[in-house]
């Protein structure tokens, strides 16, 4: 079935500047038409923002968009080509499932990427059909969404739409498309990809970014070692903020690190439940490459390859270039731990700066870990000052770290209301424990319920909200013998 291309107007303002690179970086490719297009789930909030006509887009017009049986007046798909270090490894890649549709400029002449994941192969597609099913692009909007809701940078997700045909995997599943909004697509893995062209189509794809995302570093003397500076300060305090609310992102491979510092590919990602720095969840990740305690560090790698890929338009002297990127990824440390530490004073309402933070920062986490302590609820527990609802609040160890908490509290200017205050606007009252989410999954998919994944999204779409219908959602599962997966969602 191939797609018949017409005018739709649903308020879409669509731009193509990326078209303005060189071909090697694109491929010009039209949607697979699907049969019988069902939507499931409608981000109308979203949609509004962009500029959208949200009546027209929740009937069959906007279906027909967000499977691409209808492309719009302005887009012009394409899959792009980068590459990546996955798990370690350098490795060829592109959008085997994805079409970049165009960029939607809002009313208020901000840009954003529209994608369709799951919508047909692509020359990028190797092996692969290039299709999605329902239930990872559902896991999808609800993490993203989730995300966005606690404020960590994330893509986020328009619509979830059922093809209405079957998938092979393992067995038959039901296949579906997510119309993703990122500030762009751009990854370290497309400089990877771009260096491996050569130093001209480098130079014009950095220019292209630094005018898309950080134009004011244009009449910088160096602006590619300061529009470097910056990629590298936003990834710090992005993966600051996936440490601070327990998240796993599950596979930091390059082509998955975006210059916009956007958190983008939510396959076998998890929200951490007991504090346990080694916690890793994805299936693949045999050896723990990027657990818990690894994100910072696996940061700080990727990095390194970006700067690896810049070193030419640093300095003509290539001895001078390396110097300049390894003095300017040296400050990556320091710039996580100031975003991390702030995070965590934070956390504990603390509004000044004490060299003791730290050492009684660290100890509550060691106690946490030692009495296996849910990371999200203990802090929560903290923050009604419900201490009893924690396993670690009758030892004695946490009673003296309690009186030493109070006692720094006491030290600051601000009282503790304004402490209590503090810690309701750092600390999630909910986040997507990984059971509720499975569960909504299971009923979407098995059931055709969306009813308890519809519940699910209110609840996550202010998690700061302490509310009484979000206490049935902090609980923990019940115990298992059989530790939680995840897997990269096809």
């Amino acid at each position: 079935m191939t797609n018949t291309k017409r005018t739709v107007y649903t308020g879409w303002n669509l731009k193509n500047s990326y078209e303005r690179l060189p071909e090697a970086f694109f491929s010009n490719t039209e949607p697979t038409a699907v049969s019988s297009p069902e939507l499931v789930v409608f981000n109308k909030s979203l949609a509004e923002s962009l500029g959208l006509d949200t009546e027209k887009l929740e009937g069959d017009e906007g279906v027909d968009v967000f499977v691409g049986n209808v492309v719009p007046e302005g887009a012009s798909p394409i899959a792009q080509a980068y590459a990546g270090h996955q798990f370690g490894h350098f490795t060829m890649l592109g959008d085997g499932r994805a079409l970049l549709l165009g960029e939607q400029v809002t009313p208020s002449g901000e840009r954003f990427d529209i994608q369709l994941k799951g919508s047909g192969r692509t020359p990028y597609s190797r092996r692969g059909d290039g299709r999605a099913t329902l239930g990872p692009m559902l896991r999808e909007y609800i993490i993203s969404e989730a995300m966005h809701a606690l404020g960590v940078p994330t893509n986020r997700s328009l619509a979830v739409v059922k093809t209405g045909e079957s998938v092979i995997r393992e067995t038959d599943l039901p296949g579906a498309i997510v119309t993703r909004v990122a500030a762009s697509h751009l990854r370290i893995g497309t400089f990877e990809y771009a260096r491996g062209i050569g130093v001209e189509e480098l130079q014009a794809l950095a220019d292209y970014a630094i005018e898309r995302h950080y134009p004011e570093l244009k009449a910088e003397e160096n602006r590619y070692l300061a529009f470097y500076r910056e990629v590298l300060k936003r990834q710090a305090a992005l993966i600051a903020k996936w440490q601070l609310v327990g998240f796993i992102h599950g596979v930091m491979n390059t082509d998955n690190m975006t210059i916009s510092g956007e958190t983008i590919d939510y396959g076998p990602c998890a929200f951490m439940d007991e504090y346990d720095p080694k916690t890793v969840f994805s299936s693949i990740d045999v050896q723990g490459r990027y657990a818990y305690q690894n994100q910072p560090p696996i940061g700080k790698w990727n990095l390194a390859r970006f700067a690896e890929t810049l070193l030419p338009l640093f300095h003509e002297d290539q001895e001078e270039a390396v110097n300049i990127a390894q003095e300017a990824i040296s400050d990556y440390d320091s710039y996580y731990h100031k975003h991390w530490l702030r995070g965590m004073r934070d956390k504990l309402g603390i509004f000044d700066e004490l060299s003791q933070d730290e050492p009684l920062i660290e100890d509550l986490l060691g106690i946490m870990q030692k009495h296996k302590a849910d990371y999200t609820n203990t802090f929560r527990a903290m923050t009604l000052n419900h201490l009893e609802e924690t396993p670690m609040s009758e030892s004695t160890e946490f009673t003296n770290w309690y009186k030493q908490w109070q006692a720094r509290l006491d030290r600051q200017e601000e009282s503790k209301e304004e402490s209590y205050q503090l810690m309701r606007k750092s600390n999630p009252a909910v986040i997507p424990r990984n059971h509720r989410v499975e569960e909504a999954l299971e009923a979407a998919v098995s059931q055709e319920d969306y009813s308890v994944m519809e519940r699910l999204i209110d609840i996550l779409a202010d998690p700061y909200a302490y509310s009484p219908e979000q206490k049935e959602y902090a609980k923990l599962p019940e115990l298992s013998d059989r530790p939680y997966q995840t897997f990269c969602g096809t």
